[in-house]
Order: C-alpha cells, then structure tokens, then sequence
C-alpha cells in the first residue's frame, strides 16, 4: 500500500473502531470493563496491520489468518488468542451490519483448541481468611467484610457488585437486584449474616466514608472508597486482591473464584442446574454446566480420601 492510502486506512479503521466501542456502550450495554477489553485487542489487530502495512477494514480470510498465525507465533495463550478472534468476529459482523464491508471474512476464522481447565474455587475456610484480615472496628474494615459477604453470597461478578445502589439491597425480603450483562436484572436471595455485614457497613460505615468526599455530591453505588468516592469495578477487583493476599491466599483466588465457589456450593448444595444458571445471570446453560464437572471431581476427591480403598 502506498504511503497516503495506509494513512487513510488507519484513519478509518481507528474510527471505525470508535463507533464500535460506543455502540457496545449505548447499544449492548456492556460493562467498561468488557468494552476496554474490545478495545484492548482491536487495538493489538490494528497494530499488526500497521506493521505489516496492509488494510485493516478491507480485508480478505487469507489476510485474518495470517494475523492468527502472528498471535500462534508470538506465544500468545489459546485463551487469549479465541477472545482477540472473537472481537473480531463480533466488530466485523458488525462492520457488514452497517455497510462498511461486503463480507465478514472473520467468521470463517475457526476457534482455537483449548485444553479443558476447571475454574478456581475457594472453600468455607478460604473465605473465611478473607473475612478474617479485614480490618475491625473501622469504616474500611466494614465493606470489606459487606463486599467478601455479598460475593460469597450472590455469585455476583465483580461489574455487577461495583453498580450496586443501596436500594438494590431489599432487607425485608432478604435479597438483591443485580445487573448482569446488557443490564439484564436477576433477583438473588441473600443469607441472613451477608444482610448483617450489608446493613452494619450501610447504617455505620457508608455514611462515614461519604462524608469524606471532596468532590461535590454524594456517592450513588453502594460500595464507597476511603475518599467517599463510587468505587469502580477495577477498585473492588483491587481490593479484593489486597484482601486476598493478606489472608496468604493464592493469586488465582481472585473475585471470579467467589463466582465458581457460589456456584458449586449451590449445586453441591442440590440446587439444580437451572436454577444455578438463573442466578449466576447465564444466558446459556452450557455455560453453567462447567460447574457440573467441578461438582464430580469434588465428589472424587472426597471419595478417594474417605473410602477404605480410595
């Protein structure tokens, strides 16, 4: 390509990619989160292109797979590779949805072969280290403990508990409105010492984080920084790690390990897989059924180590 037609290449790919990230914002509604991550591996798609010096936009399958080949031989992760081929995917379908190419060559890029892993999962002692390091008799001690109580407790993932309002929380009927993907709203029932923790940090500590803040208004989620400031997703995720370290716990145990521990207690518990699902927010019961497999080798485990000859 030319010089000037790569420029206006880049151009319009950039801004194309621009329009994409708001209409997953607008549109989808998806979490900052999930769109900072489209962004993220387009962002590394437009790169390549760039060094290689060819369109990003009007492209053909031979060219996509000679992108997946550049992320095989850089040593990328198969996981990482699938999510970059499925942005992709989903931006170039809808280029060919708003009339930007003549064909979505990027569907035709087959998924990458992933070995089978089972989820990360935590057990009631793990949580209760949690619990343990957070800090008694203050403000910050008291979310703490709200937060670790509610994940344990609802399954929520860490984007869903970071747009938490107070009102979310209903103490009469002992649950909580969340909202998952696509703002798509569930009701989870929540146990009685979670609404304990929940309603101490709210009468207690909340107002006193609030009252820290400079900036002017209150906080509206229901989870303050020690600024008084809404905490974000990624403050929660940060904090939650700090937690997880100071109770010397791994760095897989992460707020999505809470997600797989709720999930298999439940099914462990004899809740049935449909039930699982419509609490963790699935839209698809495959998704769920990982959780199938986590119960089995649990159950494997406490054969071997309780039978005679396990």
């Amino acid at each position: 390509m030319a010089a000037y037609e790569r420029l206006r290449d880049a151009s319009r790919a950039e801004d194309l990619v621009r329009r994409f990230l708001e209409y997953l914002t607008n549109v989808r509604r998806l979490s900052a989160h999930t769109v900072r991550a489209y962004g993220t591996d387009l962002g590394t798609y437009l790169d390549w292109c760039a060094r290689e010096g060819c369109a990003a936009i009007d492209v053909t399958h031979r060219r996509l797979r000679g992108y997946v080949a550049y992320l095989v031989s850089s040593g990328y992760a198969e996981k990482t590779i699938n999510r970059r081929m499925s942005a992709l995917r989903t931006f170039f379908a809808w280029l060919e949805r708003e009339g930007e190419v003549s064909a979505n060559y990027a569907a035709e890029l087959p998924g990458r072969k992933m070995a089978k892993t089972l989820p990360t999962t935590m057990c009631d002692e793990d949580v209760g280290r949690l619990l343990d390091v957070c800090e008694q008799g203050c403000a910050e001690g008291m979310r703490d403990r709200a937060m670790i109580e509610l994940l344990y407790a609802t399954g929520a993932r860490i984007s869903e508990a970071a747009r938490l309002v107070p009102a979310d929380v209903d103490f009469e009927q002992g649950q909580v409105r969340l909202f998952g993907k696509g703002s798509k709203e569930r009701i989870v029932p929540v146990y009685d010492r979670a609404l304990s923790s929940i309603g101490t940090y709210l009468q207690e500590a909340r107002p006193e984080l609030a009252a820290r803040r400079k900036a002017a208004g209150t906080p509206k989620t229901l989870f303050v920084s020690s600024r008084g400031n809404d905490m974000t997703a990624d403050t929660l995720r940060a904090r939650f790690e700090r937690l997880a370290m100071l109770a010397g716990l791994g760095a897989d145990v992460t707020p999505h390990a809470m997600r797989h521990t709720f999930a298999t207690e439940m099914l462990g518990g004899g809740a049935d897989l449909k039930t699982v699902q419509e609490l963790l927010g699935h839209e698809s019961l495959a998704t769920t059924q990982i959780y199938t497999h986590l119960s089995i080798e649990r159950l494997k485990a406490a054969t071997q180590q309780a039978h005679p000859r396990g």
